[in-house]
């Protein structure tokens, strides 16, 4: 069998992998995305507050933020392969917690056993796609990122058509795709067993290296560049939460409009989100990472300012064109980082996930405080605010001395 014929069914087998990922990721991020989409039902079926549902959101969120970057440290050194579908049988325990859940406590519980799950499949399946990727880094992370916003934005229509009809029982019928994801892990976990068994031997094999060692940068510019990066990262997802886990509150109470018009416009949000993650792997090779982050974030601030002043029809094309640029910069970010440190995959990963999560579970809180203390109004008029920090990013160094490795 020729080289070229081995050659073409090893990227084969590594594009199916990327796009198992990206499977996995998309009902990872379905599931944990219809948590905030329903709590308007939680709210009338088990009789909570703002601040309690904001409390249910900083549990899902806090529970990923704090394990991620602690699982991703740890798989830098150790891969565990089986941690891909392990963390998807945490998330099948959490649909069944929601389904049953007779009490604010449980509910609680629930919504933890999902970030558990959650925050073992980011840092993971990353690395997974940065093994399947070969030389187009930027293009396998779009692709695994895009199965997650392919999730969020189906989650508005699952609640509309699933869960509304039939109330918290509908979460059911999320086991079933629960246990599709650890079918795809296993056998994703499988492949990834298989490479970091060739990967080990082959170190073994060249134990002295010949290449020079690259030239590393120094801790206080690392910490500015990171500084920056979790600025928009903040800028980002706390934005997101409030349009994610509140938006439907402000449009159902201004328009006078049900639950399922709302999610209608979260699906647009989700869905030119997907759109936007896709085309953003592309476009930073052509125009360069530094300038996408900082677009996605600020270019998204003429959008947000304007959506609360916008009729309910007019929303919905806000709401694609807010979705296509902020979701555009995300993957981006992350590469970024990866080769602003090299060698720290996983780390990076579980790092920028754990904070997407964490920094968006402490602005449901205080979010859901804002909601219940003034309105629902002013918390997302203050919220449009939040994509002026993209003007931050201006401060990133190119992207050639971040390629270049130079202090």
């Amino acid at each position: 069998m020729s080289q070229a014929v081995v050659a073409g069914k090893a990227n084969q087998t590594a594009m199916t992998i990327l796009l198992g990922v990206s499977a996995a990721h998309l009902l990872n991020d379905a599931m944990q995305s219809v948590v905030p989409a329903v709590f308007p039902i939680f709210q009338q079926q088990l009789q909570l507050s703002f601040v309690q549902i904001g409390w249910v959101a900083f549990t899902l969120n806090i529970t990923a933020s704090i394990l991620q970057p602690l699982i991703g440290l740890y798989t830098d050194r150790k891969p565990l392969p089986i941690l891909l579908p392990l963390g998807m049988v945490f998330t099948l325990l959490g649909m069944i917690g929601l389904a049953l859940a007779p009490s604010y406590a449980i509910l609680l519980l629930a919504a933890a056993l999902i970030g558990v799950g959650s925050s073992v499949l980011h840092p993971e399946s990353s690395r997974v796609a940065h093994l399947a990727a070969g030389k187009g880094k930027g293009f396998a992370q779009s692709v695994f990122q895009v199965g997650g916003n392919a999730g969020q934005a189906l989650a508005p229509l699952m609640v509309a058509f699933i869960i509304s009809p039939r109330g918290q029982l509908g979460f059911l019928w999320f086991t079933l795709l629960a246990i599709a994801g650890i079918l795809i892990q296993y056998r994703i976990s499988k492949w990834y067993k298989e490479q970091y068994r060739i990967a080990a031997a082959a170190k073994k094999a060249a134990k002295v290296s010949s290449a020079p060692a690259a030239k590393r940068f120094s801790k206080p510019f690392i910490g500015f560049v990171l500084g920056i990066l979790i600025l928009m990262l903040f800028s980002k997802f706390v934005y997101l939460a409030s349009m994610t886990g509140y938006y439907a509150f402000y449009y159902m109470e201004s328009y006078n409009l049900p639950l399922d018009r709302a999610q209608i416009v979260l699906f647009a949000l989700q869905f030119a989100g997907m759109v936007g993650t896709f085309l953003g792997g592309p476009l930073a090779d052509r125009f360069g990472r530094q300038k996408i982050i900082w677009f996605s974030i600020l270019g998204t601030a003429p959008f947000s300012l304007l959506l609360p002043y916008a009729g309910p029809t007019g929303a919905i094309f806000l709401c694609i064109a807010i979705g296509l640029i902020l979701m555009s910069g995300f993957s981006v970010i992350i590469v970024y980082a990866q080769e602003l440190l090299p060698g720290h995959v996983g780390t990076i990963a579980g790092l920028f996930f754990g904070l997407s999560f964490g920094l968006a579970g402490l602005g449901s809180v205080v979010m859901g405080w804002l909601m219940d203390t003034h309105s629902v109004g002013l918390m997302v008029k203050v919220c449009a605010f939040l994509p002026l920090l993209g003007l931050f990013a201006l401060f990133l160094p190119k992207d050639s001395k971040i390629m270049g490795q130079q202090v």
